[in-house]
């Protein structure tokens, strides 16, 4: 009886050890990189109401709420977005010789809530970190045209947008059916998906609506330069999350995107105030902030492959070329109000093309040149995409809804025109 016993005992724990066995070859949830994932998703998230105060300071009195709103409507339009269909174009399979994605398990994400992927996150959080990418980006594009479009307009737009540029570049860089990532694209955090295509969206759009009325004889003060440098702090904090989570851990890689945000963010804005030193005599807060925003654009797409030393490099080189774009903006006369060409669209291409000369490890000049052309070819990609496709958008909405906003809204500014309300009460609303 006792070997019966036995045997039956030995039974049981072979068969539950069997059992374990099968489940750990299953996915299980790693508390460690969920945390850091669901933190940087929030980190990011946090970048919208910073970019809201950035452009919010920078714009005339009469135009701080209509200008901040630009940034709040799209956590809303483009997050309900992303839940119904964002996220199936994106990351879904092949459709339409892979234009976009496509998957109707993730179609309103019915099919994920149970999912947990194979770097041990939950499939939801994947999910939500990558929507916020999908609502900063046309939020970007608003800085472009500031002060002269309606809000029915912009939200129409936006959500156009969203679905017919921003979900097909994402599938076409980042998902593994993408032609762009499996040429071997480098955009570790969103340099073409995410700069490049919203400071050419921004430049198209800006031109086709025409300058603001009174530009540039008129002068336009910035009303709250002490939001703009509060904003651009909340933008650094907040793209520690924008790089570091794109890792999709919470390891070696992690840190050093991480550390290559922070040595090019801060190269970026100590270069640009030494530029203006010299330019200028005069180190501006809105230009230690506009090197802030160069360095970090510049290191987005390269966050993962470049050591400090390269990120340094290109904090640098992005400072000095976004700066000398806004002089040629300035030569040029063209209107971009808040310079979103001017720092995201030619740092995100400085990024993208120059980190191929500070890649980590040992490279041959073969190698080198041979990723150089897939960086190019991605980046011309991106931008005749995001043009064509932008100025197709931008006519149609203005010919349905209306985006420029009419001369007497314009001049009595968006706050009131839009939203019925003066951020600063009644003053200075010049």
């Amino acid at each position: 009886m006792k070997r019966k016993t036995r045997f039956f005992l030995l039974v049981v724990l072979l068969l539950f050890t069997a059992g374990s066995a099968g489940a750990a070859e299953g996915n299980s949830v790693d508390t460690g990189i969920t945390a850091w994932m669901l933190t940087s998703t929030a980190l990011v998230l946090l970048m919208i109401p910073g970019l809201a105060m950035f452009y919010g300071g920078l714009v005339r009195t009469k135009n701080v709420l209509g200008t901040m709103m630009h940034s709040f409507v799209a956590m809303g339009v483009m997050a309900v977005l992303w839940v119904v269909l964002g996220y199936a174009m994106s990351f879904g399979g092949n459709v339409l010789g892979g234009w976009f994605g496509w998957n109707p398990d993730y179609f309103m994400l019915r099919g994920i809530d149970e999912t947990i992927m194979d770097a041990g996150v939950p499939e939801y959080v994947f999910s939500m970190f990558q929507g916020k990418f999908a609502i900063i980006t046309p939020a970007l594009i608003a800085g472009a045209f500031a002060e002269r479009v309606t809000f029915k307009g912009y939200i129409l737009f936006i959500a156009l947008w969203g679905i017919l540029v921003y979900n097909p570049l994402c599938h076409w860089v980042w998902s593994e059916g993408g032609f762009l990532y499996q040429m071997g694209a480098i955009d570790f955090a969103g340099g073409t998906v995410v700069h490049i295509s919203a400071g050419i969206s921004g430049l198209v759009a800006a031109l086709y609506l025409g300058a603001r009325r009174g530009h540039p004889n008129a002068v336009m003060p910035p009303s709250n330069l002490v939001m703009t440098l509060s904003g651009a702090g909340l933008l650094w904090v907040g793209w520690f999350g924008f790089n570091a989570g794109s890792s999709v851990n919470s390891g070696l890689d992690t840190a050093q995107a991480l550390t290559a945000t922070q040595a090019a963010a801060a190269s970026g804005a100590m270069v640009w105030a030494l530029i203006e030193a010299i330019h200028q005599k005069k180190a501006s807060a809105l230009g230690f902030a506009s090197g802030i925003l160069a360095g970090l654009v510049a290191v987005t797409p390269a966050a993962g492959v470049v050591q400090p030393a390269g990120a340094l490099a290109l904090g640098a080189i992005a400072s000095i070329l976004c700066y000398m774009a806004l002089i040629m903006k300035n030569r040029l006369g063209y209107d971009d109000s808040l310079d979103a060409f001017g720092i995201h669209g030619i740092g995100g291409i400085v990024g993208a093309i120059f980190l191929t000369f500070f890649m980590r490890g040992s490279h041959t000049t073969t190698e080198v040149f041979s990723q150089l052309g897939v960086q190019a070819l991605a980046v011309v990609i991106a931008i005749a995409y995001a043009a064509v496709f932008t100025l197709i958008l931008v006519w149609i909405v203005n010919k349905l809804v209306g985006l420029r906003s009419a001369e007497k809204s314009e001049m009595h500014g968006m706050d009131s025109s839009y939203h019925g309300e003066h951020g600063y009460g009644m003053l200075n609303l010049n």
